[in-house]
């Protein structure tokens, strides 16, 4: 009940802000476990994914977001949980699993991190690892805007993409990268539609 209170309340602020274009909602799963996978330029993106989703999302936040215990707590209500980053964390990855197959919607960011217009990281393997493993179908999300007041925000949620054909396979480095490169690929693409 308090994500969707504050769902609806960021929503009427953030739709006051900017003007809020979504494409493809259809594209997100009624039920099932599922990952949606987006670009990631702003602290604002969970945010705007969040507003456009019709699900309850669970993401992988900085371990450094919790220590604040008063921010901690509020972005913990909101479906975030901490990640080491760097150091193959996991019990995030066991969190991410139990939310999977509770059949919830987690919010991954492939390239790890925030990323600057115009540049592009190598993607890390871990969507596609936790996708191959629980077998859910990623979303790729594409957010197109500036965050600047009254400026047109675009979120585009692109078709899934299938894990089913990789369920139970011993998959080797190269592959599981092969599939994480895949889905930013995809995300990408997502902009010459905006």
């Amino acid at each position: 009940m308090f994500y969707w209170v504050c769902v609806k309340l960021v929503q009427f602020a953030m739709l006051f802000c900017f003007r809020v274009k979504r494409i493809g909602k259809e594209n997100i799963p009624k039920k099932g476990g599922a990952i949606l996978a987006i670009n990631h330029k702003s602290f604002f993106d969970p945010v705007m994914v969040g507003i456009t989703s019709p699900r309850r999302l669970n993401f992988m936040a900085k371990a450094e977001l919790f220590k604040n215990k008063l921010f901690g707590g509020l972005i913990k209500k909101l479906g975030a949980f901490p990640v080491h980053r760097g150091s193959g964390d996991v019990a995030a990855l066991k969190t991410a699993f139990k939310i999977l197959d509770a059949d919830g919607t987690m919010l991954i960011f492939p390239e790890g991190g925030r990323v600057k217009n115009g540049e592009r990281r190598k993607a890390k393997t871990g969507v596609a690892m936790i996708a191959q493993k629980k077998c859910v179908p990623v979303i790729p999300v594409y957010i197109d805007g500036n965050y600047r007041w009254m400026s047109k925000m675009t979120v585009t949620y692109g078709e899934a993409i299938s894990f089913e054909e990789y369920k139970d396979k011993k998959l080797s480095g190269d592959e599981v990268q092969a599939l994480a490169d895949n889905v930013l690929d995809k995300i990408y693409s997502l902009a010459q539609g905006v």
